[in-house]
């Protein structure tokens, strides 16, 4: 797995995190011709060495014809998509742009997707957000990470007026993780470099243990003396060791939840049909009685941490819920691997875990139509297949191939 840290203890922009990843190698040229594929015209990208404090750090600028532009969050997310950027570099900067929807949703009290961007709806902020995300797929990221984010103190101007340092957008997207106020009147964080981290971030904390590859240093535009306005990002390999236990890996994701009173079962089943589409790992529903003695459903999705956005917007669209909870939790994930095998001529795929197999259940409901069986007598003929080829777990410390306590 290859990690990127970033540690903006200047605080983060988003040239500025772009900046970091093409000093620490991401190509320049492939990010632009990327960018391009959004179909936004009237802009050039230039990134520049300059020296913040001492600190040699690219400078990325994004030259644009307009000067002012409100673009809705739901247009922007649907360009990115359509853009064919690749499936990875699409669901992290979906997601960032999901991220500060909602936030901006919640402080304005308008839905999502109707969110009108100003300053991150500027060509811009646009090519900032989709470079970070292709650079980081340049560059082969799978997980990112961050250091403590600084924010600063005072006030900023902004679209809507004189506002407080931090935004209010950026607190919004930050909830959650860990922030360090400087006593430095200067707008440190800004919402898109905020959302960045909000949306993309694993976990928050010290430089993980991996083997150090490469790192960069993104520079802000201002130059305040005695402090270098820039952030670091450093990228690294995690050892096998670091990754595994014996039989698994753990994993960091997210979950969310909902609490919901007013909703029909065809509208819940539709939901989570939508969820998992959309990337969800997992969705579930559980019984709960809430406030007032109403019998409710709690409604919960686990996710990848950069899906968590997208399918927060999934939610609150399909079910109108008020809110919605979200929280990092760590998963064990054992090593798996699928086979196939013929049963009665039918092919059934099997998954094959280190504590047992397991026939796929839509091959044996498949068998069980096409051959007039049940699908106990199916999922039976399927075990019996398995034996019979001799599928072991993929622990080779077991000896038995199919526990039984484990179809």
């Amino acid at each position: 797995m290859r990690i990127a840290w970033f540690n903006p203890f200047a605080g983060i922009a988003g040239d500025m995190a772009l900046g970091a990843l093409i000093d620490a190698g991401a190509d320049t040229s492939e990010i632009e011709a990327a960018c391009r594929q959004l179909g936004y015209q009237g802009w050039d990208l230039t990134a520049t060495r300059v020296e913040r404090a001492g600190i040699v750090a690219t400078h990325v600028r994004v030259e644009i014809a307009e000067q002012h532009h409100h673009r809705r969050a739901g247009d922007i997310i649907d360009t990115i998509k359509a853009a064919g950027l690749g499936p990875r570099a699409t669901r992290r900067a979906e997601a960032t742009f999901a991220l500060l929807a909602v936030a901006e949703g919640a402080l304005h009290g308008v839905a999502p997707a109707d969110v009108h961007f100003h300053e991150v709806g500027a060509i811009d902020s646009i090519i900032d957000i989709v470079g970070t995300a292709v650079a980081l797929d340049l560059l082969g990221i799978d997980q990112v990470t961050s250091a403590p984010v600084a924010v600063g103190v005072g006030t900023i101007n902004a679209a809507h007026g004189t506002l407080p340092n931090p935004a209010p957008a950026v607190l919004r997207v930050l909830q959650g993780a860990p922030i360090r106020g400087i006593d430095v009147d200067m707008e440190l964080t800004t919402p898109t470099g905020a959302a960045l981290l909000g949306a993309l971030a694993e976990r928050f904390g010290a430089v993980p243990a991996f083997d150090l590859l490469a790192s960069g240093y993104g520079a802000g535009t201002r130059n305040p003396p005695g402090r270098p306005n820039v952030i670091q990002v450093v990228i690294g390999q995690a050892s096998e060791a670091a990754l595994t236990t014996p039989t698994g890996a753990p994993q960091t994701v997210t979950c969310l939840e909902t609490n919901l009173d007013d909703v029909t079962p065809e509208l819940l089943g539709h939901t989570i049909e939508r969820l998992l589409e959309a990337g969800a790992l997992d969705v579930w529903c559980t019984p709960a009685t809430m406030k007032k003695s109403r019998a409710g459903t709690v409604l919960s999705v686990l996710c990848p941490v950069e899906a968590a956005p997208a399918l927060t917007l999934i939610v609150a669209r399909e079910t109108g819920t008020l809110g919605i909870r979200q929280g990092l939790v760590h998963r064990w994930v054992a090593p798996r691997q699928e086979v196939e095998i013929a049963v009665h001529g039918h092919p059934i795929r099997v998954k094959v875990g280190p504590y047992g197999a397991k026939p796929e259940y839509e091959d044996v409901a498949r068998l069980a139509r096409l051959t007039g069986r049940s699908f106990r007598d199916a999922a039976r003929a399927a075990e019996q297949a398995i034996q019979a080829a001799g599928i072991a777990p993929t622990d080779s410390g077991r000896e038995d191939s199919f526990p039984h306590n484990e179809r």
